[in-house]
This record gives structure tokens, sequence and C-alpha cells, in this order.
């Protein structure tokens, strides 16, 4: 039965509307990159479903006068831009104390993978740098090389900044349309609009699924760092940054906590053996926990495998770096739904 509904979806000829509706789209998604402007669309996104997931568990939508629901859309829309406004302000406060740790945690883990390999075997031994002067050596090659991109990044941060409050007030008056817009719209527009609520629902599902998959991750991190250690008696350093590491990383799918983990076992060596596979053990517990939760939270919300998400990852990576890393599970979440709706996968 599957199969004749599929056939016959296909033999129906896709809207001249639809069409072009598909081509709009994915070209301005396509030039965002080079445009630097990756930043925007993700902050309007996460402001306008906060504005819709809010006003739906405050009945807002029930209101009946016009006017007093977009009076009251409005407040609810400014009340977030400020709120998520001095988030990021504390964030960014945080992530320069945080900072001045990052140098000595790097030094931390050179100096545990020196310690680590006079206890490990002839064969690992042949994939590690002869001494610590050339894990710095390695280091300081690579900046070097990025070294235009790093007296840049000072300048990049604040136009990121820029950049992610622009979207927000985009986001926040895109989410007044869904009271202010007509019934009757040309076709054109109306497929418009509704390739922007697909975009809404492929990263609602995919960035707020992500999310709670990164606080469980990062909660599960902190008990073992702060709490099961501390009581073995065995104290980390920089325990309070490799948190914050481990939800950052989080919210990339399955590359996240690759991150993060290596980062953990590592400083964990510069203890003791024993410790770094306590903490091996215990990461690749909560590493199948993620694999599970990214199955049936994100895999399920845009009916693809971890393995169709780490694809795409890759190959968005490749074309467009790091903001192609990001954007790809957002990207390929909106693809999928548009590929099977109209019948072609």
């Amino acid at each position: 039965m599957r199969g004749v509904i599929m056939a016959e979806s296909l033999l129906r000829p896709l809207s001249p509307y639809l069409i072009a509706s598909w081509i709009i789209v994915g070209l301005l998604l396509f030039l965002l990159f080079p445009l630097h402007l990756i930043s925007v669309l993700l902050s309007a996104l996460f402001v306008y479903e906060l504005v819709i997931m809010l006003s739906s568990l405050l009945h807002i939508p029930r209101i009946n006068d016009k006017r007093a629901k977009l009076i009251v859309i409005a407040v609810l829309a400014a009340i977030i831009v400020t709120v998520l406004g001095l988030f990021i302000w504390w964030a960014m406060f945080q992530m320069q104390t945080y900072a001045a740790d990052v140098p000595l945690l790097l030094r931390k883990m050179a100096e545990a993978l020196e310690m680590a390999r006079a206890r490990l075997p002839g064969w690992a031994l042949e994939r590690f740098p002869a001494n610590i002067d050339e894990l710095y050596k390695g280091v300081l090659d690579m900046l070097r090389e990025h070294g235009g991109m790093l007296q840049t990044a000072g300048k990049g941060v604040g136009i990121a900044l820029v950049h992610i409050i622009i979207g927000m007030v985009l986001g926040a008056i895109i989410s007044l349309t869904n009271v202010t817009s007509t019934a009757s719209q040309r076709p054109l527009a109306a497929a418009l609009q509704e390739r922007t609520r697909r975009l809404s629902d492929a990263f609602h599902s995919v960035v707020f699924a992500q999310l709670r998959i990164s606080a469980i991750n990062t909660v599960l991190t902190a008990v073992y760092l702060v709490v099961v250690l501390p009581l073995l008696g065995v104290h980390l350093p920089f325990a309070a940054t490799m948190v914050a590491i481990t939800f950052l990383a989080g919210l990339l799918p399955v590359i996240g906590n690759i991150i993060s983990n290596t980062v953990i076992f590592v400083v964990s060596l510069s203890v003791s053996f024993y410790v770094a596979a306590g903490s091996l053990v215990y990461l690749v517990v909560i590493h199948k926990l993620e694999y599970f939760l990214n199955a049936r939270i994100v895999g399920s919300q845009i009916q693809a495998q971890i393995w169709e998400l780490l694809g795409a990852m890759l190959f968005m990576e490749a074309a467009f770096g790091v903001p192609g890393l990001i954007a790809a599970p957002i990207y390929y979440a909106y693809v999928k739904r548009e590929l099977s709706d109209s019948g072609l996968v």
C-alpha cells in the first residue's frame, strides 16, 4: 500500500511555484556561508522558535483580539531578546575566565602525553612525538600558519555578536507575522512561507533535541569530575573548564562527545594510568548513551540514522568549515523533509 502511495506521489507533477521556492531558499541557504551570515540565521530561528513555543505554553494564540495578541507577542519577543542578550553578555564574561585556563589545559595535556610515553607499548610509541618540545613546535606551526586568522579573531567575534543580535531581532519580528499576515497569499509567497516553516521545524527538531542531549551529557560528566572522583580522593585539574568544554562541544552531534572525552582522558593521564582507565570506561558508557539519545531524539525527529548525520557533517565541514559543521544537521533535516514530503526519497 505504501509503495502505491509513493508511486502516485512520484507521478504528481511538481508545482512550478514549489520548484521556484526550492531554488530561492536553496540559493539563500548556500550564500549564507560565503557571506558569513550563518549566525544570523541560527539566532533568528532560535528566537522565533522560543517565541512560538512560549506563546503556545501561555495560550496566547487563544486571544481573539488581533491587536492585543500582537502586543502580547511583541512584549514576549522583547523579553526573550533581552534575556538572551544578557545571557550572551554573561557567557562572554565566563568565556574570558575559562579562556585563561585553555593554554594551561593544553600544556597539562602535553605533559600527560609525555608521561604516558613511558607506559605505552612500542607500537603505540611510534605514533607519539619524540618529546614534549615537538608538541609545542606543532602548536607553534599551526599558530604561524593561521596567524592572520588569529589577528582578526577579536574583530570576528565582535562582528559575530552583532550578527547574532541582528538575527535575534529579525527572529522576533518574523514571529509577529503569524499575527499580522493575511489569510490569502499568492502562490510563490505561500510556497516560500512553507519553506520557512519547514526550515524552522528542522531547526527545532535538531537544535532543541541536541541541547537536551548536551545538558544530560554535561550533567553526567560533571557528576564524575566534581563528585565521583573527589569522593575517591582524586582531583583532576581544570574540572570546571572541562565541564564547560563538554557542554559546548556536546552541541555538535556525535563528534562533540569525542572531543570532550579526549580532553578528559588525556588530563586523567596526568594523574595516573588507573584514573585514565576509569575515566575511559565512564566516558565510553556516556558515549554509548549519547548514541542512543541521538538515535532516539534527533534521529527519530528527522528520520535519520547516525551515519547520515555524521556524513552530512563531514561533507559540510570540508566545504564550509566550522559553520558548515554546525549547520549540517539542520540543513540535512530540512532537505530530507522536503524530499520525503515530495515523495522523492
